[in-house]
């Protein structure tokens, strides 16, 4: 049913909610959520500003109640919620919100850790004296003003904001499909700037720069790199890496304390501590042994307290990775110019603001000149008057009222309205000879007045200067010192950075104790020697696995079963030769019934090389390299192993090598890689070697043309044999004698290529090691027993074999690709 006179005008619904959203959207953008360019200011904050004025809120009156400046708001100018401008007006308080705060409140205006701010009808507020800057002249024709909400009252559409708020305060604020993010600047800085482009309109970015250094954060701390400051001031946009300042202090203890003194700009101290702690109880890091926030009234200090030993850099480079301590500020340089929200770069920012200025000076000015006239035309009038004062006083005394008295004076002496009314308006005591002198010394400072302000009118040059004055002003009476740094954006640094790359030597215990040790603390000893002890152990404990590795090599862990796990060699706690080590289990995210069964060191994953597998049953596979490049907690597949089966070694490869394998029986097998093709990780492999029933694998090892093969057996016994004894034969098979064992000899427990050169260190159950040359064992045949290469005491057996580097080879003892793959095996 229509009502009379009703009219209906049908309309999509697609078409009025697309009309419908876009008209909302302008509303959030101008009205809401965007700062206009000129003054740097959002609607909520230039009606806060203004009402405060209207109260009388200077920096120098008392304060008032932020319930009645709320009030005030709300009732005249902004119809929205109390929380909304009270909020507003907080965030204008806070020195570590803006730079240069607007407001001065009395009371709880929140803190840097997220403490909110007291209700309103606790804190007090009134205006800072550099806010007054962006309300100064407002009462003179400046600006336009538009009627409020209701219509009772007009607001400012732009203040006239002789302070260069946009880009000293900043601001932030998400619209409909856009967000803006202006970081703060140092008000020197762009003044300086500003200057540049008045004095050369034709100035870049470039020629900018040079005063303006970047942003300056009302927290302080630091900016890395210049790079990204470029890319926001050319073209809006930019990414700036922030970064909280801290320093190391030592202690007397020997230990070290990081000092946080300067936070990001944006970040909450308390949430901050909060992560640290998380870390430190995760043990995502590990360096840490206390954290105490000791801020006071005279500035923030956190204490992050060491543990003994460790590297303070390091940590702090960990703090800068993991937590808010390195924050990123994402710059949007959009604002509203004209009206349209446009993305400036520095240049265009500035030309806003200048513009925008030199339109105020021009209605400044105008309004100054409109009333130096009106009041040196009353002037003239009271000059006409005092010269003619006995005629004046009598038209005035004869007349019947005020209105023929102003027809009178009009017509007698040819006076404007304006100038009658103001004679009429004279008192007497303004007749005498001393008020007379003053209208005429007041007439002459307004006639150059005048002539000064009608000379600003016609010349843009002094407009500028006048411009430019101010600014020199208010750098004089509010400019202050950077608070943020801007430093070299250097790489993270990593703990390798630090730490010398050596060789080491990398012992395992059955139970699974793990340590590193320097190659330098075993000295040589000749053939048949005792040995000296390299690792404390129990009775039921005994050394399983031995190998060498640099420092800076990153080992894989291969367990029984086909688990692989990844960690860096400086990660293994250092001993000395007979400390016990650290369980990996605390190292490694392995499960505790898991046994490790051969290990790799590796430099870096590239695609060229291989893994290459061998099962105590005689299962061989090969892996990619690069297929581990991507490092897990909880370990990844490395092969699938049989039930019955476990994995007992593990080489890295060219991908065209021959390799070995030797049994405990003595019996050994030489075929090429090829003969294998490349799988997957979690894959189960093919057979290798054809094994008597009581044999199994003891030993995977790569053919060298130059090398010799050293076969080692459990009772001490040992020798050297030339590869070219060991003919190639087709992979399965059932190979050839590498070594006769018997009772004296003991069976096989480790196969390894050697040459003259090498050293090996040999390690018995009990924890006794001896390292020998290669030179002082002979090269005899295949089908040999060897001779005795170490004394052992009648319930010790020799458990693993590995080769070893001199210090001076390879530079500081680095292990060469030929040590970076574990020799060690199992008996």
């Amino acid at each position: 049913m229509y009502t009379r006179n009703e009219k209906v005008t049908p309309v999509l619904i697609e078409e009025e909610m697309k009309n419908s959203y876009v008209d909302y959207s302008m509303s959030v953008i101008v009205g809401r959520a965007l700062p206009d360019a000129r003054d740097g200011l959002k609607p909520c904050h230039r009606r806060v500003l203004f009402a405060m004025r209207e109260l009388g809120l200077e920096h120098n009156r008392a304060y008032k109640k932020s319930a009645r400046v709320v009030g005030e708001v709300l009732g005249k100018y902004h119809p929205h919620g109390d929380s909304a401008v009270y909020d507003t007006m907080v965030r204008m308080v806070q020195d570590f919100s803006l730079r240069y705060p607007l407001v001065d409140g009395q009371g709880n205006f929140g803190s840097v850790d997220g403490d909110n701010a007291a209700a309103m009808r606790y804190t007090e507020v009134r205006l800072m004296a550099i806010a007054e800057e962006l309300l100064a002249d407002i009462d003179k024709n400046t600006v336009n003003f538009k009627a409020n909400f209701d219509e009772t009252l007009e607001e400012p559409t732009v203040l006239p904001g002789k302070l260069p708020n946009l880009l000293v305060n900043g601001s932030s604020g998400i619209a409909v499909g856009m967000a803006t993010n202006i970081p703060p600047h140092n008000l020197c800085e762009i003044v300086d700037g500003l200057k540049i482009l008045i004095d050369d309109p034709d100035a870049t970015v470039k020629d900018l720069m040079k005063v303006v250094k970047g942003p300056d954060f009302p927290t302080g701390g630091q900016i890395c790199g210049t790079d990204t400051i470029k890319s926001m001031y050319e073209t809006g946009r930019g990414h700036i890496k922030m970064r909280a300042k801290a320093g190391i202090e030592p202690t007397k203890s020997g230990k070290e304390f990081i000092i946080v003194t300067e936070i990001p700009f944006n970040v909450n101290k308390s949430s901050l501590i909060e992560r640290i702690a998380d870390l430190v109880n995760n043990k995502e890091i590990t360096g840490i042994s206390d954290i105490r926030d000791e801020s006071d009234k005279d500035g923030m200090r956190i204490v992050i307290e060491l543990k003994r030993g460790e590297i303070a850099k390091v940590v702090l480079n960990q703090l800068y990775k993991h937590t808010q301590m390195q924050e990123t500020f994402g710059a949007i340089m959009l604002a509203l110019d004209k009206g349209r929200p446009k993305v400036m770069n520095l240049k265009e920012m500035m030309i806003c603001y200048i513009n925008h200025r030199k339109e105020v000076i021009v209605r400044r000015t105008k309004f100054e000149l409109d009333k130096a006239e009106k009041r040196a035309h009353i002037l003239e009038g009271f000059k006409i008057a005092i010269a003619n004062i006995n005629e004046v006083v009598k038209i005035i005394r004869s007349a019947k009222d005020r209105l023929v008295a102003k027809e009178k004076l009009t017509s007698k002496f040819k006076l404007s309205a304006v100038q009658a009314e103001a004679i009429l308006e004279l008192r007497l005591y303004q007749l005498t000879g001393l008020e007379i002198e003053k209208i005429e010394a007041e007439y002459l400072e307004l006639i150059k007045r005048i002539s000064y302000l009608k000379s600003i009118l016609a010349s843009e040059k002094k407009v500028l200067a006048l411009i430019k004055e101010e600014l020199e002003d208010l750098r004089k009476r509010f400019g202050d010192e950077r608070r943020t740094d801007i430093v070299p954006d250097e790489k993270e640094l990593r703990i390798e950075d630090l730490i010398a790359n050596e060789g080491c030597l990398i012992t395992i215990s059955h139970t699974g104790y793990i340590k590193r040790t320097p190659v330098s603390l075993y000295r040589q000893q000749r053939r048949g020697g005792k040995g000296v002890s390299g690792m404390e152990t129990k009775e039921e404990d005994y050394v399983e696995h031995l190998f060498t590795a640099s420092t800076h090599d990153y080992i894989l862990f291969f367990t029984e079963d086909g688990s692989a796990y990844w960690l860096k060699v400086y990660e293994i706690p250092q001993g000395g030769r007979a400390t016990k080590g650290k369980a990996i289990i605390n190292l490694l995210n392995i499960a505790s019934d898991k046994k490790l069964a051969a290990m790799i060191c590796v430099k870096e994953f590239d695609d060229t090389r291989r893994i290459f597998y061998a099962t105590k049953k005689g299962v061989v596979k090969k892996t990619r390299l690069s297929q581990f490049s991507n490092p897990r907690k909880g370990g990844i597949i490395a092969i699938n192993i049989d039930k019955g089966d476990e994995l007992i070694g593990v080489k890295l490869t060219s991908g065209s090598d021959d390799l070995l394998l030797a049994t405990k029986e003595g019996m050994s097998i030489r075929f090429p890689e090829a003969q294998v093709k490349d799988q997957g990780r979690a894959t189960r492999g093919v057979k290798g070697i054809t094994l008597d029933k009581k044999d199994e694998v003891v030993s995977l090892d790569i053919v060298e043309k130059d090398a010799t093969l050293l076969v080692v057996t459990e009772n001490g016994y040992g020798k050297r044999t030339e590869f070219e004894e060991y003919r190639i034969q087709k992979r399965g098979g059932k190979g050839i004698i590498t070594m006769k064992t018997t009772d004296k000899t003991g069976l096989v427990i480790g196969v390894n290529r050697v040459v003259d050169a090498d050293e090996i260190m040999m390690i018995s159950a009990k924890g006794k090691m001896v390292r020998t040359s290669m030179k002082g064992i002979r090269i005899i045949g295949r089908n040999t027993q060897g001779v005795r290469l170490i004394n052992l005491d009648k319930d010790d057996r020799l458990v693993a074999v590995t080769r070893v580097i001199s210090e001076d080879e390879n530079g500081a003892g680095e292990a060469d690709d030929s040590t970076q793959e574990a020799a060690a095996t199992k008996a």
